[in-house]
């Protein structure tokens, strides 16, 4: 028995996490284990009502599941960030949510933009550091007088690199990112692992020749940890130049390690060589705890009721979802139900399709059924 907490959220969110939701409860019938779900009421019309994004009381019922089945979140009556930062970001630090994991997957039937490619040259793995560099929120926005202004950036640029400033400006704004040996030791060792059960191959993703005080840390740890795995076969990509590899050669990449920034970057690249957000699926990973499972496209409000939204993302993630509880025939299962939707041209518009959103679910659970 998995009891498994559902998030709908916002938009499309609830109506694609229907359809994942009931792909599950046939995988379980198929595949003999149990699902039990629990929803939670998080997103805009909760903010909107009682103004709480993420009450203590619900993390800490959350803490209890192994895994998180998430919609989406966005709502345009909400001003961006507030919903994103305050829930979704916000599970992912309190979970320690340190592995984004993106699959990178060309499915027989999909097109796919890169031309001459086919299925076979489009697999890999993409493993995004998901809680550090520049996404820790140490940062700000300083306004005031332009000499007060003037001391600031004397401080932060001057003494460091002599530049003469003299600037009009009233306004600054800075981030900064921090990145750990802990951190970077504990995702690429995860990584690493993932590397030795696929084909042996581990890139890394940095850029190192510019910003090297924190991504020169990340390339020392990233050789300490790969020197305790003789067996893989690995590498350096600035984060530039991996970006026109997996346009040219998307078949040379197995698991690509990357720090967060260019994690966010390169996966939505990834997501539209493999078909677009409409198969997009990620997991955020805590090994030891709660890891949370979703579509990485929005919550797109202007299509909410309208039954064309694409579920088929999420369906994907909620095999990754059993995948991680252990059920790996169910996944590789549902994975397989995915595809001959897709080659039996059960779609929806977005894909070339017909289908409803609820036509798609449908076929996919008796697919998994009739296994």
């Amino acid at each position: 028995m998995h009891r498994v907490a559902i998030i709908g959220g916002d938009g499309i969110g609830p109506e694609i996490i229907r359809e994942g939701r009931k792909v599950l409860e046939v995988s379980g019938d198929r595949y003999g284990f149990s699902l039990g779900f629990d929803e939670f009421d998080l997103g805009a019309d909760r903010y909107l009502a009682t103004g709480e994004l993420l009450p203590e009381d619900t993390l800490k019922e959350l803490g209890k599941y192994r895994a998180i089945y998430f919609g989406a979140i966005g709502d345009e009556r909400v001003k961006p960030g507030i919903l994103e930062k305050g829930i979704l970001l916000a599970l992912r630090f309190h979970f320690d949510q340190y592995v984004n994991l993106r699959p990178i997957r060309l499915l027989p039937g999909v097109s796919t933009p890169l031309a001459g490619k086919k299925p076979s040259d489009i697999d890999f793995v993409v493993v995004r550091e998901n809680t550090e560099d520049f996404y820790v929120g140490i940062g700000g926005r300083f306004k005031g007088s332009q000499k007060a202004t003037l001391e600031i950036k004397r401080e932060l640029y001057n003494v460091k690199f002599g530049l003469d400033i003299d600037s009009d400006a009233e306004e600054i704004g800075y981030q900064i990112g921090v990145i750990t040996r802990e951190g970077s030791r504990r995702v690429i060792s995860f990584a690493c692992d993932l590397a030795k059960r696929r084909r042996g191959k581990l890139t890394s993703v940095d850029k190192a020749n510019v910003l090297s005080d924190i991504y020169g840390l990340w390339r020392e740890v990233f050789t300490e940890v790969t020197a305790g795995y003789p067996g893989l076969t690995t590498e350096f990509n600035f984060v530039d130049a991996v970006t026109m590899w997996f346009v040219k050669n998307p078949e040379w990449f197995d698991v690509v390690v990357t720090p967060n920034m260019f994690g966010d970057i390169i996966t939505d690249l990834g997501a539209m060589i493999q078909g677009g957000m409409g198969l997009a699926p990620g997991g955020n990973i805590n090994p030891s705890g709660t890891s949370m499972f979703e579509p990485i496209h929005g919550s797109a409000p202007k299509y909410k009721g309208q039954g064309i939204a694409n579920p088929m993302a999420t369906i994907w993630a909620g095999s990754m979802l059993l995948d991680h509880l252990g059920e790996h025939e169910a996944a590789e299962g549902v994975l397989k139900a995915l595809g001959q939707s897709i080659l039996d041209g059960v779609v929806t518009k977005d894909m070339g399709g017909s289908s409803r959103t609820s036509d798609v679910g449908d076929y996919v659970a008796a697919l998994v059924r009739k296994q």
